[in-house]
């Protein structure tokens, strides 16, 4: 059985082809850990759970990645969302995000919810993006 997805560009059903035979490397934009996880979490989540063990029952190796944002997820005033609660609650910014990202993995592991095999942390890969940024702004 080939796997068909849809192609929004084309409109139209196409066969998945991944870049690597047999391999598919699947990153998913994970929570904003400064509050406990919702609804919306669970339904996203679960939606990414169903494809990656899908994934796998049709035989290929999947490498899949989700980011914790546990630093600047700013809201519409450019307050970041976990230095505003932090200060709310009166803990370190990164002591507040350890909080909830344990929590939300809990909360997904009670879903039986795969986990994803790297949860790299936005606050671990700021250099990288600044220099992404640049690359986009040249």
């Amino acid at each position: 059985m080939t796997l068909q997805v849809y192609n929004s560009l084309t409109r139209q059903k196409e066969p998945f082809v991944p870049l690597h035979e047999g391999r598919v490397h699947m990153y998913v934009c994970g929570p904003t850990v400064w509050n406990d996880a919702h609804l919306g979490h669970a339904k996203t989540y679960t939606n990414f759970d169903v494809i990656v063990r899908y994934l796998r029952y049709l035989g290929y190796k999947v490498l899949y990645v989700q980011n914790i944002t546990d630093v600047g997820h700013l809201r519409d005033s450019g307050e970041d969302r976990v230095v505003k609660e932090a200060e709310r609650v009166q803990v370190q910014p990164m002591q507040l995000a350890e909080t909830y990202t344990r929590r939300y993995f809990r909360d997904m592991d009670r879903l039986n919810v795969t986990r994803p095999d790297i949860s790299p942390r936005a606050s671990g890969h700021i250099p990288e993006m600044i220099e992404l940024i640049q690359i986009l702004i040249d």
